[in-house]
């Protein structure tokens, strides 16, 4: 502050902090009580979380590019083997799944070459239209007519039936 300024407007400030007057000589609870959960709670789990992001940080796996190994199909397991059932019915819905995508890709790549040809796409996009019929025409054939439980063991049955049906009609 300047030294010619106004006291009466502006008187000079203690020259001491006062000290809080204390009503009691015991201590505040809830400090304890959050002094209790700090160090009971909250400091061994922020300490543990650290020492997990630190080794996880070492060890980072990138889970969008696991890769699988092939594991047997259904007719290639032993007769009681659960865990070959198990992995071949896994490694049959990974395979379900990339096939809905592709469908998928193929779909937008046949969509956008209509939007961007307008009217004339049946002539201009016939590539795409005679790839994505090859594609759902595949799809329809492999997981078709399974339901809403569809699995290994059914599509297995399916292409079965398919297989019999085709030699009935050759005999």
């Amino acid at each position: 502050m300047p030294a010619d300024f106004d006291k009466d407007a502006y008187p000079e400030p203690p020259r001491r902090t006062p000290a809080a007057d204390k009503q009691t000589a015991l201590p505040n609870p809830a400090l304890i009580v959050s002094k209790l959960f700090y160090y009971s709670v909250d400091l061994p789990v922020t300490t543990f979380r650290g020492v997990v992001d630190s080794i996880r940080a070492n060890n980072k796996s990138v889970y969008y590019h696991q890769k699988f190994r092939r594991v047997p199909d259904l007719t290639e397991c032993q007769e009681g083997d659960y865990v070959c059932y198990y992995e071949a019915e896994m490694q049959w819905r990974r395979d379900y799944k990339v096939d809905q995508e592709i469908v998928k890709v193929v779909q937008e790549r046949l969509r956008a070459c209509q939007q961007r040809e307008g009217p004339s796409y049946l002539q201009n996009c016939a590539k795409e239209l005679q790839q994505f019929n090859d594609v759902t025409q595949a799809f329809q054939s492999r997981y078709g007519d399974l339901g809403a439980y569809a699995s290994g063991r059914k599509c297995l049955m399916k292409q079965k039936q398919r297989m019999m049906a085709a030699q009935a009609q050759q005999a």
